[in-house]
């Protein structure tokens, strides 16, 4: 064995340390590096079909993510094509596609009406600090621990209250500006029903149904005859997207009939047709320090949207698994550089990255392609914008909030325990009616407190029953189960209300305990003395590695005797047997 201290250099060149603290920081390397080794024709052909296909996808998207999120539609596109390239190139993950995402409308609409769009854009920018620090200290894999119904819960009401922000433009009501609260929304759409147009309500009903049908009309159980589904024309057809079908026929009739409803060109006057501008936001620390809570929503919420589509799109393919630290890292990156050029928040978007995998990328270079679309059909195209009625944006919107919410979560929860219902419900309930933070930080104090109980009702101090065993007279010996800690020690302090009066040694078998913490020493610790006082022993026995090192750390080893610690039950028997 070595003598040499931790503290010396270590051998060969790796240099010396001066203090006992060191962070190994993550390895920034873009999964991009090594997708494109043995890369060839078929893959780039590939994967740009895919990003083109996806790119057309994302347009209409973009443009209703950011309407619905108070803001301009460019500056939905501009995050659609910068945020898209950066986590393309950047990431950590083959196939994922990055831009505006659904589930950050009711963020990025309420810190708008709050703080307003430059300190959206600064808080979108300390987001980006924040998650490039959480991946490269290798925190990627913390955003795993969040339990599975606060994400249903806060995913399932981030779609209610999207479907209910686009009721508005649904029945072309007349609001210039729509509350963020729950109740404050409600009651402003019920005080403008009397707005109500019954053309805008026609438009949106029409692509959202459309929506729904499109998805099931060239599927295997699809309404069309088997020989039309085989023509080239209806070939051509499937591979459309329903969105950017619904958008340019409810354009087209707008525009031939000169239907009286709101456009993106009546309400913000259209699309720039030119490449983004660099404008830093105005910036000052008081701002700043007004914006906590808005940048670690932004952050955790890209954190754990980014790594949930990461991870869905991992068991869709055969490509290797993504690394969550580099994908936090682009994360970051992403959303510094964007709000630079007026851009929105910037994440994994789950729809896009399935339709990516489905159109068969291999690479990031699909993502990468599918940004570059976008900015191409806005340099083309953007005129033409004008013409998109804002009640078929809210159309498409719907449609998203429904894919988006795991409703069958809620008819299932009869089967699960009352844990779980309390958390899934309590966190959709909160991020309904308060905010997403509320309900997160809700959820996870629940989730720790029905884990802490749940963990408590395992642990079990057992008497030992083996009457193979001969347990001497004068001898009551125990199994420990399951993790002695905080949240359990009051069964291990019940023990000597259980000894009968001619007790005189104690033995706890503890190969059946896992994990003992500080609070669960200081009970055995108080067992001891309190059976010292009354003249008891108490002997332990098969103790396990992580209680054996607390109790030598903590020097109850010594305190209790090595005479007092078995090897195994039997051997502690005999330990504990009255001298003859």
């Amino acid at each position: 064995m070595s003598d040499r201290s931790p503290l010396e250099s270590p051998p060969g060149n790796a240099p010396a340390r001066s203090d006992g603290l060191h962070i190994e920081l993550a390895r920034f390397r873009p999964r991009l590096l090594d997708s494109l080794k043995d890369y060839d024709r078929s893959r780039f052909i590939t994967d740009v079909t895919a990003g083109m296909t996806v790119g057309v996808i994302a347009l209409p998207l973009a443009m209703a993510f950011a309407i619905a999120s108070g803001v301009k539609p460019e500056q939905g596109l501009l995050t659609a094509i910068l945020g898209g390239f950066l986590i393309s190139a950047l990431g950590g993950s083959n196939v994922q596609i990055g831009g505006p995402a659904g589930a950050f409308i009711v963020i990025v609409y309420g810190i708008v009406e709050r703080y307003g769009v430059a300190n959206l854009l600064i808080s979108t920018m300390l987001a980006g600090v924040v998650l490039l620090a959480m991946g490269a200290l290798k925190l990627g894999a913390l955003v795993r621990y969040v339990p599975v119904a606060i994400v249903i819960g806060f995913t399932n009401g981030i779609a209610v209250l999207i479907a209910l922000s686009q009721l508005k433009d649904l029945l072309g009501l007349s609001i210039d500006k729509m509350p963020s609260d729950f109740f404050g929304l409600l009651a402003a759409l019920g005080s403008h029903l009397d707005s109500f147009n019954p053309v805008a309500l026609g438009l949106g009903l029409l692509c959202l149904g459309g929506l729904f049908f499109w998805t099931r009309l060239f599927n295997t159980n699809s309404v069309l005859p088997y020989r039309l589904l085989k023509t080239r024309a209806l070939r051509l057809a499937a591979r459309l997207p329903g969105s950017v079908v619904a958008l340019v026929t409810l354009s087209l009739a707008v525009v031939v009939l000169n239907l009286p409803v709101e456009t993106i060109g009546s309400r913000f006057g259209g699309i720039p047709q030119g490449l983004p501008t660099l404008a830093l936001p105005a910036f000052s620390w008081l701002s700043v320090q007004q914006l906590f809570i808005p940048t670690m929503t932004i952050a955790m919420l890209g954190a754990v949207e980014s790594l949930l589509c990461a991870r869905v799109a991992d068991n869709m393919t055969e490509l290797p698994r993504h690394d969550p630290n580099q994908e936090l890292m682009a994360q970051g990156v992403a959303n510094l550089v964007v709000p630079l050029f007026g851009g929105l928040p910037a994440t994994g978007t789950i729809a896009r990255t399935v339709t990516n995998v489905r159109s068969g990328a291999t690479s990031p270079v699909s993502g990468m392609v599918h940004a570059l679309t976008v900015l191409l059909i806005v340099l083309v195209a953007a005129p033409l914008a004008v013409h998109v009625p804002l009640a078929a944006l809210a159309g498409i919107l719907l449609f998203v909030a429904f894919n988006m919410g795991e409703w069958r979560e809620f008819a299932r929860l009869r089967h699960f325990n009352p844990g779980y219902r309390t958390i899934l419900l309590g966190t959709f309930f909160l991020t309904v009616v308060f905010d997403l933070t509320v309900a997160i930080e809700i959820g996870l104090v629940l989730s720790c407190a029905f884990f802490i109980y749940r963990m408590g009702t395992l642990f079990q101090v057992q008497p030992v029953t083996d009457e193979a065993l001969k347990v001497p007279a004068g001898v009551q010996a125990f199994n420990l189960y399951g993790a002695l800690f905080f949240g359990a020690v009051n069964k291990l302090e019940q023990v000597t209300e259980r000894l009968p009066a001619d007790a005189r040694v104690v033995v706890l078998d503890l190969h059946r305990l896992v994990l003992m913490d500080t609070s669960g020493l200081s009970a055995l610790e108080q067992l001891h003395r309190s059976l010292v006082r009354k003249g008891m022993r108490l002997v332990l026995c098969q103790v396990n590695d992580q209680p054996l090192s607390l109790m030598k750390r903590a020097g109850f080893d010594h305190e209790l005797g090595q005479h007092n610690m078995a090897v195994d039950l039997p051997a502690a028997l005999v330990s504990a047997a009255p001298a003859r």
